[in-house]
């Protein structure tokens, strides 16, 4: 459930906190269910016979499913590149028609401020393109708080393989055990746990997922917060108010 208690949680020696994007720092309006359409009708086309996968899952376990029937037939690995860059391409594009709608989550700025004064080194991991991650930062004055980021087109495996965040975490300099993965859905706890990585949940904006406390929970979530200012109390920071911020 979320934490109702304000007082900081035990989390030292913290030094590097990692944050997703899209529902934990931005609200971003993305129509994801177009994305999984999308997926789907890719993936039918290029072999995958209809029905068997299902708009119902995320889109990395619509891929993964996707992936594995097509080598069961047989495609060629140039395929599978044209097939994954095909989707990607189509994902890019749905993405960016969200930027103009994009804008940072109550009390984002003043909490990666707070943050950033306290010493601690910031990072991204967002299953969003580098292209949209970058613009959506810029439009909400975030950019300058994060010198690391991962994002799906980053060489190597995307969130939620471990890898990426283990990948994220040595390029911040920082431990496994000094770190904090902070996310909206059960795959970035997934990642955390499989990572050996602390993980708080966050509610998003607005959310009508009744059980979403309860998922991510289950998921490995060590507590889950409501917003980005119990955020701040979990980890033991006080947010500065919207207005003592510099711009």
């Amino acid at each position: 459930m979320p934490l109702e208690d304000a007082g900081p949680l035990y989390l030292g020696p913290l030094l590097g906190v990692v944050f997703d994007l899209d529902g934990t720092l931005l609200n971003s309006a993305h129509d994801f269910l177009r994305m999984r359409r999308e997926v789907v009708r890719i993936a039918e086309r290029h072999g995958v016979t209809p029905g068997h996968l299902t708009t119902r899952e995320p889109i990395p376990k619509i891929l993964e499913a996707a992936v594995t029937e097509l080598a069961h037939e047989g495609i060629s690995e140039g395929d599978r590149f044209r097939f994954e860059g095909e989707v990607n391409d189509a994902i890019d594009a749905i993405e960016l028609e969200a930027l103009s709608r994009t804008t940072a989550r109550k009390g984002a700025e003043s909490l990666l401020t707070a943050l950033t004064e306290k010493g601690y080194r910031l990072g991204i991991l967002t299953r969003s393109s580098e292209r949209f991650c970058r613009a959506a930062l810029d439009r909400t004055h975030l950019r300058s708080y994060f010198p690391s980021m991962r994002t799906r087109s980053s060489p190597g495996p995307a969130k939620p393989s471990p890898e990426s965040l283990l990948f994220l975490l040595k390029e911040m300099g920082v431990t496994t055990d000094r770190a904090l993965f902070v996310g909206d859905h059960p795959m970035d706890a997934e990642c955390a746990v499989r990572a050996r990585v602390k993980f708080v949940g966050i509610l998003p904006e607005g959310s009508t997922e009744a059980d979403l406390a309860d998922r991510l929970t289950a998921a490995g979530a060590i507590t889950v917060t409501p917003d980005l200012a119990k955020l701040g109390s979990v980890i033991g920071v006080r947010a500065a108010p919207r207005s003592a911020v510099a711009r």
